[in-house]
Parts: C-alpha cells; structure tokens; sequence
C-alpha cells in the first residue's frame, strides 16, 4: 500500500499520528485475536462434545428402532427457541436460552407404556442437536471475526506500520537536506558578500 504524502512538516506531523494511532492500537487487535482463537477453539471443542453426546444417545437407543414406527411425530414439536447475544470480544454471537416444546396430550391408557420415555426421549435429542448447531454456528461467527482480526493485524504490522516509518524517514532526509542545501547556500552568499566587501 503506497502512502501518499507530500514533502513538508505538516504531512510529517500527520503520518507521526497516523503512525501513533495504529502502533497503540496493534496491542489491542492481537489481544482481541488472541481471545477469538480461544473462544472459536472452545466453540468448536463445545460443539464436538455435543456431537458425541448426541452420536452416543441415538446409539443407546438403536435397539428401539422398530418401536419408533408406532410412534406418533405429531406428538412433540418445537415451539419456540429463546435466544439472547453476548458479546464475545466485541462479537455479538447467539446463545440459546431455553427450547420450548409444544407436546399434544395423549392418553397414557390408548398408547404403548414407552411414549412418554419416547417424549422425553426425542426432547433430549432435539435439545442436543440444537444446542450443537448453536456452538457450530457460534464457531463459525467467531472465527470470522478472527479471520477479520487477523487480517488487520497482518495489514498494520506489516504493511501500514512499515509504510508510514518509512514516508517518515523519506521526509526527514528530504527536509534534512534541504536545510543543509539552504545553509550551504547561505555560507556561499555571505562568503561572496565578504569577497565582494574585501575588494572595495
């Protein structure tokens, strides 16, 4: 990224506080991409587990597959999903408060004893899975926000910092040397001034 600028101290002075602006905030953006790895690693670690977990209940129930054909699906449904935001190091990500099932009576007389273990049941695994898709989707907004992060830093340490020492350094020497140029020039009028007076 070429850094426009002109040779004078007033471009100097503002580069010094561009240059200022982003060396105080570098700190900053690493420590908020540094907490983004974190949380998208226990993200990412949370929604592994609840993958497990979930893999593992079906599994304990396997035997009852045949079962489920008896079972009525328009017993159980979701109602509503209570969500909230948190800020996770300055991203808003979603975090699941509550699930709210909506379950039709049945009578217990008409229907096999294991349909309200089979409610109960599909409740867990509809939680789990929930709860899951939540920590995956959390993960991917914050590793996002990481790659953003990321992105920044890479782009002021290693692009504007570097780019606005050196428009810096570029005017110093500019303006040094036109301050040894007038002062030469200046030694060379006064000594064609006394050359000129000795003649006289």
């Amino acid at each position: 990224m070429a850094i426009k600028f002109q040779y004078n101290k007033t471009s100097l002075q503002d580069l010094n506080k561009q240059l200022q602006i982003r060396v105080r905030a570098l700190p900053t953006i690493k420590n908020k991409e540094t907490a983004l790895r974190v949380e998208v690693k226990r993200a990412r670690d949370d929604a592994a587990l609840l993958d497990r977990k979930l893999e593992q209940k079906i599994r304990e129930y396997e035997y009852m597959a045949r079962l489920w054909a008896e079972f009525d699906p328009e017993l159980i449904s979701i109602k509503d999903v209570e969500l909230s935001v948190k800020k996770i190091a300055g991203v808003k990500t979603p975090v699941l408060d509550n699930i709210i099932f909506d379950i039709k009576e049945f009578s217990l007389i008409n229907r096999p004893d294991w349909y309200f273990d089979g409610v109960k049941l599909l409740e867990e695994l509809a939680t789990l899975g929930i709860e899951r898709d939540f920590f995956y989707r959390k993960m991917h907004l914050l590793d996002h926000a990481r790659k953003k992060t990321t992105q920044k830093v890479n782009l002021y340490e290693k692009v504007q910092i570097p780019g606005y020492e050196e428009a810096i350094l570029r005017i110093k020497r500019f303006l040094e040397d036109e301050e040894n140029l007038d002062k030469s020039s200046q030694k060379i009028v006064k000594k064609r001034q006394q050359q000129a007076e000795e003649k006289v």
